[in-house]
């Protein structure tokens, strides 16, 4: 077998190899316009060896994962934060950094990654369009609220209704304010059929998945969120305790402690930060509609700040909906048979 260690950048490779059998060893730089990686792995499966690539996990790789895959070569992902852990050496360069990872593999220490499926990284691609789409509506509706605004009129929500639109087009403006206007009521008319189309395909995907529908019994968890979370956790037997999820997403606070001095910072966001974005809104709708979630939410925001307060029950709520997938129980089962289940309840903290 061959076991090669590739430092992966979107232009060009270098590779670390070593042949088991022989010992033969070397190291080597591809580029990928012009198709000099692709013609050595082909050249790899015509001479029938087994091959094993290390790599880390980064982006713009996807055609050479699919290349791999298409040869039947195996593909160890790594996690480039503990790969970096591991570097001795002061010294960082290309070669120096595919010695590592083949050495990594020798050793059998390579901190090998779940990898998600092509079906999973292509639903993504939906979610990720759908945000992008609303960040970009936003946008919009806020540089027309500015208009609107700059002519003395506040009208917030109403503007878009029917009768706040038709009293934005008869506002008199210069020229080139009168064609910004034009134009971003256009853009707006374009984004909202886009945008309804790429919901009801995210309700129909949620549909199809009896997690996603369960998970959703939570309040304030709608399709968007049960399907990002699914989508992006993999599966729950991944992970032992709830704790590891919130680590996971990146919503426990980072933290430099020593000598019996603990110091907790701002949250390490070492994660997918869709799937962060998407429970902390959620949150804040539970905290809308339930009581329950109401109450938690004002007690940490009486006793710290709003925004710690949304974050902290963001990360909640991804520990719940842990639990719920890996019991395979909904929200109001969930509740019953909690770890606090038919203990009085203590509003204020008391004990």
């Amino acid at each position: 077998m061959m076991i090669i260690g590739v430092d992966y950048h979107p232009s060009f490779q270098t590779i670390a190899f070593l042949m088991e059998e022989t010992g033969e060893c070397g190291e080597q730089e591809l580029k990928h316009s012009d198709g000099q990686a692709e013609r050595f792995y082909r050249d790899l499966k015509q001479r029938g060896i087994c091959v094993r690539v290390g790599m880390e996990a980064t982006g713009y790789s996807r055609w050479f994962e699919r290349l791999l895959a298409e040869l039947g070569f195996e593909v160890w992902m790594g996690d480039p934060a503990e790969i970096k852990a591991k570097r001795v050496k002061k010294q960082k360069y290309d070669r120096e950094d595919a010695r590592l990872l083949l050495r990594l593999m020798r050793e059998n220490n390579f901190p090998q990654i779940w990898v998600p499926g092509p079906e999973n990284r292509d639903l993504r691609q939906l979610l990720w369009h759908r945000h992008r789409m609303v960040q970009m509506r936003t946008r919009i509706m806020n540089q027309l609220q500015a208009l609107a605004m700059n002519e003395g009129y506040r009208w917030k929500k109403k503007l878009f209704s029917e009768q706040g639109r038709a009293q934005l087009v008869k506002l008199t403006l210069a020229p080139w304010a009168s064609r910004r206007r034009q134009e971003l009521l256009e853009l707006l008319d374009r984004m909202n059929p886009t945008i309804a189309e790429l919901t009801a395909a995210v309700e129909q995907e949620a549909k199809k998945r009896p997690e996603v529908l369960r998970l959703m019994t939570h309040p304030g968890v709608g399709p968007l969120t049960a399907l990002a979370y699914v989508l992006i956790i993999g599966t729950p037997t991944r992970f032992e305790r709830g704790k590891q999820i919130a680590t996971y997403v990146g919503m426990i606070p980072s933290e430099d402690s020593s000598a019996g001095k603990q110091r907790l910072g701002h949250i390490s966001k070492q994660g997918n930060s869709l799937l962060r974005f998407l429970l902390v809104e959620a949150a804040q709708a539970a905290a809308r509609c339930n009581p329950d979630w109401r109450r938690r939410y004002m007690h940490l925001a009486m006793r710290r700040h709003k925004s710690i307060a949304k974050v902290a029950m963001g990360r909640r709520m991804a520990i719940k909906l842990y639990w719920m997938w890996r019991n395979d129980c909904e929200y109001s089962q969930s509740v019953k048979c909690g770890s606090y289940a038919g203990q009085l309840g203590t509003g204020h903290g008391a004990k």
